[in-house]
């Protein structure tokens, strides 16, 4: 079976010790963020690049089914957000924020770029990895190797509902043990089920990801930095409106052609919002999905087909 394969690439800022004994720390004032490449092209050095960026609490291997489906045609690139998955911790809590998530995505680029360099760049953004695509894609003169070329925006925009933000809040950095990844996974879908249907199998390869098991069989525990809450917890409802100019300068900055997902029932991104991000900036390509709130998984065939329709069709051609 199509599989990705583990890599690192060095940011700026100090990580924290290591969490797993014996973890070698990175170099003094670096830290480690960890992406999974799928690539099933026959090209290892594919010039055609598709990043994928998950949300607040999550990490890259939420992607795998789109990411299967994606890679016999391009690289697809799911990195770890710092403090999730296999990357690194940051030693000051302060760092969890879109400023460092956003330079740690200009290293990474420019790793890839080195190694084999890109022609094409594409950005999937879920919820943060999307505030983080419209940083990325929405500011003149940062070092990108290309510019984003297509940029898909999933359930996010530069209005984010306080009340949703209130309700992430009640769980994000909370202590929480496992005996089994069932239950992990029984446990995040009582908080998840806006994520809209999944099969059991389904749910529970997503939450493999989501946990890593305790030494000495202890169980398993929540795969993040629980310090991730730390800035969160510290926003208030004045300075999350008063981001809202920034973000909408942000987006009516991007040039890459955007394709705006959303679920019928978020509480995240308003359909306002949406219907507003269809008429200026980049014009976004609304569609939205009945029966899901925020956030799509991408793993329902729609919303893979959507997503890979948008990416791969040719220039100057509307996907279905």
């Amino acid at each position: 079976m199509n599989e990705p394969t583990l890599n690192y690439v060095l940011c700026p800022g100090n990580a924290a010790a290591p969490v797993s004994p014996g973890g070698a720390p990175a170099p003094e004032g670096l830290h480690r963020m960890a992406y999974w490449e799928w690539n099933a092209t026959g090209n290892p050095a594919h010039p055609h690049v598709v990043v994928c960026v998950h949300g607040l609490s999550r990490q890259g291997r939420d992607f795998d089914t789109l990411a299967r489906a994606l890679s016999t045609r391009v690289r697809v690139i799911c990195p770890d957000v710092v403090g999730r998955g296999q990357s690194d911790w940051l030693a000051d809590p302060m760092g969890y924020q879109i400023p460092q998530y956003a330079a740690d995505m200009l290293a990474l680029l420019a790793q890839l770029h080195h190694a084999t360099p890109l022609q094409t760049l594409d950005w999937v953004g879920t919820s943060m990895g999307g505030l983080i695509g419209m940083a990325v894609a929405g500011q003149a003169g940062l070092p990108l190797p290309v510019p984003v070329r297509r940029l898909v925006l999933n359930d996010v925009g530069p209005v984010i509902q306080w009340e949703a933000l209130q309700r992430i809040g009640l769980y994000l950095g909370q202590p929480a043990q496992f005996a089994s990844l069932q239950q992990a996974a029984d446990a995040m879908w009582a908080i998840s089920t806006s994520f809209g249907p999944h099969t059991p199998q389904q749910w529970l390869e997503l939450s493999r990801a989501m946990v890593r098991e305790l030494p000495a069989g202890g169980g398993f525990s929540l795969h993040y930095d629980p310090a991730i809450a730390v800035p969160f917890r510290g926003l208030t409802q004045d300075a999350a409106a008063a981001g809202e100019a920034t973000l909408w300068q942000l987006y009516d900055h991007i040039a890459a052609r955007t394709l705006l997902l959303r679920g019928a029932q978020s509480d995240l991104l308003s359909r306002q919002t949406a219907q507003a991000m269809s008429a200026r900036g980049p014009n976004a390509t609304l569609v939205e999905f009945e029966g899901v709130g925020h956030a799509p998984t991408l793993v329902a065939d729609d919303q893979v087909q959507a997503v890979a329709g948008f990416l791969l069709a040719e220039e100057g051609v509307a996907a279905a």
